[in-house]
C-alpha cells in the first residue's frame, strides 16, 4: 500500500502565516499524526528545532539554565523566522509557565508549535498563563481524500450546501479500494500503512491500553480503570442510538454520575466523540440523548455501525478543519423527531440547519422521514450516503444517493 508520505489538511491551516505569533497547539488521538505533521513544518522551513520533553537531555538541558533555544539558534547560518516544536512539554510540571517563558523571550524571531496527547487540551484549561499566546488546532485521523492526496480545496465549504453536494459528485471518481481500507483498519497511519489483520488487533489492544492505563488514569481520579475497560467492551453495541447513561450505569452497575463521568474522561482522551440531537423552538424536533461514536471507527460492531461511525467522523473532521479555516462556524448534530424517526446527521452553518446526511450500507430509497425532516428545517438538501459502490441518484434537486468512495473523495 503506498498511502504515504500523506500532506495533511491540518497543515495548510495551522502553520499558516495568518495565525501570526501565537504558539500552534496541536492535540488530538494519540498516534493520529501529530508530531509528524510538526516535523514535516520544520524540514520544510530548514529547522532542526526539536524538543521531545520525554527526553531526558532535553530535560537536563532546561534544568541547567539553558536557553538551548537561542545556542541552536547561534549554531545554523540561517537568518530570520524560525519554526520549532516542543512535543510532550505538558507532561512536566508548571509546564506553562515554562513555555510563557520560551515564548515571551523568542516569539519575534521563533513559531513555536506544541504537541502532544489529549491531554494537552485538557491541562490547558487550567489557568490563563498562556492567554492570548497561541491557537488550538486538533489532528483527527486520516480521511479519504486526504489519503488519495485530493486537493485541499475539494473539502471546503460552498457558499451553500446544494453547491457543495454537486462540488462533492460531479466529475468525482469513487476510491473502492481506498474506502475498504479504510474501514477495515481506521483512518490510524500505522494500522492503515500496514494494513495487516492481525498487526491491526494488536495496534488496537495497545491504543486503548495506553489510553485507559496513562492517560484516563494520569488526567482523573477514576480508580476503578477496569470499570472503564469493561464500558469500552460494551460501547460498539451503542454506536448509532442515542446513548443512554442509565443504561450505561445498570450494564457496569455504577452510579449514574459516575457512568456520566467515564464517558466524559473516554471523550475528553479522544477514544469517543459526541454527536448532539439538534432541536430549536422553531421545529418538532426533540433533545434527548447525545450519541456518541468512536475516533476509531473500527471499533463499532457490526457493518451498519462501523460505516455510520465512519462517516461520522468524516464529517467531524471536515467540520474541525472548516472552522478552523473559515469564518463560518459549522456544527455537526443529529436529527430526531417526537415520533423516535430520526436522521442520522445535521450540518449547521452558524446555528442555521445546512445538511441532513444519513449513513446506509445498501442503496435503498430514501425514507419519508428524511424528506419531512428536511422539510422542517427550511427544505434543505439531502445527502444519502451509500457503502455500496457505483451509486448516484438524484431526486427532486435536492434529494441525493451517492457512494461514499465518491461523495468524501
Amino acid at each position: 500500500m503506498s498511502y504515504m508520505p500523506v500532506k495533511r489538511y491540518l497543515s495548510d491551516i495551522a502553520f499558516s502565516d495568518k495565525f501570526g505569533r501565537q504558539m500552534r497547539f496541536i492535540t488530538g488521538p494519540r498516534q493520529a499524526g501529530k508530531t509528524t505533521i510538526a516535523k514535516q513544518c520544520l524540514t520544510n522551513n530548514n529547522s532542526k528545532l526539536y524538543y521531545n520533553w520525554d527526553n531526558k537531555t532535553v530535560r537536563l538541558k532546561f534544568r541547567n539554565g539553558s536557553d538551548f533555544i537561542a545556542e541552536d539558534i547561534l549554531k545554523t547560518e540561517k537568518r530570520g523566522n524560525y519554526w520549532a516544536c516542543f512535543d510532550e512539554i505538558h507532561k512536566i510540571p508548571h509546564w506553562k509557565n515554562i513555555l510563557k517563558d520560551f515564548f515571551d523571550t523568542h516569539e519575534k524571531t521563533v513559531k513555536f508549535i506544541i504537541t502532544g496527547s489529549a491531554r494537552l487540551d485538557m491541562f490547558r484549561n487550567a489557568g490563563d498563563s498562556l492567554s492570548g499566546r497561541y491557537f488550538l488546532f486538533k489532528l483527527n485521523p486520516l480521511i479519504l481524500s486526504e489519503i488519495i492526496n485530493s486537493p485541499f480545496s475539494n473539502i471546503l465549504p460552498e457558499p451553500n450546501s446544494l453547491d457543495y453536494i454537486e462540488k462533492n459528485i460531479a466529475g468525482k471518481k469513487a476510491f473502492t479500494k481506498e474506502m475498504s481500507d479504510l474501514l477495515k483498519y481506521s483512518g490510524f497511519p500505522e494500522p492503515l500503512l500496514k494494513a495487516n489483520e492481525v498487526f491491526h488487533k494488536k495496534w488496537v489492544e495497545t491504543y486503548l491500553e495506553m489510553t485507559v492505563d496513562h492517560d484516563i488514569r494520569d488526567l482523573s481520579r477514576i480508580h476503578q480503570l477496569e470499570s472503564v475497560k469493561q464500558l469500552l467492551s460494551i460501547m460498539p453495541s451503542k454506536i448509532g442510538s442515542p446513548l443512554s447513561i442509565n443504561s450505561i450505569r445498570e450494564d457496569l452497575e455504577v452510579n449514574f454520575l459516575t457512568a456520566k463521568n467515564y464517558i466524559e474522561y473516554l471523550c475528553k482522551t479522544c477514544v469517543l466523540f459526541k454527536v448532539p440531537p439538534y432541536s430549536s423552538k422553531k421545529n418538532r424536533l426533540i433533545k434527548k440523548e447525545q450519541k456518541v461514536y468512536f475516533y476509531d471507527w473500527t471499533l463499532a460492531g457490526n457493518i451498519g455501525a462501523r460505516f455510520e461511525n465512519y462517516v461520522a467522523m468524516e464529517l467531524k473532521t471536515r467540520i474541525d478543519i472548516w472552522n478552523d479555516s473559515q469564518k463560518d462556524n459549522y456544527k455537526l448534530y443529529f436529527v430526531r423527531s417526537r415520533d423516535g424517526l430520526e436522521t442520522d446527521f445535521l450540518i449547521a452553518k452558524n446555528n442555521a440547519p445546512w445538511l441532513l446526511c444519513e449513513a446506509k450500507v445498501s442503496s435503498e430509497g430514501i425514507s419519508s422521514q428524511h424528506r419531512r425532516h428536511s422539510a422542517i428545517l427550511g427544505d434543505i438538501p439531502f445527502a444519502q450516503i451509500v457503502l455500496k459502490n457505483d451509486v448516484l441518484r438524484v431526486e427532486k434537486k435536492f434529494f441525493f444517493t451517492v457512494s461514499a468512495a465518491r461523495f468524501f473523495s
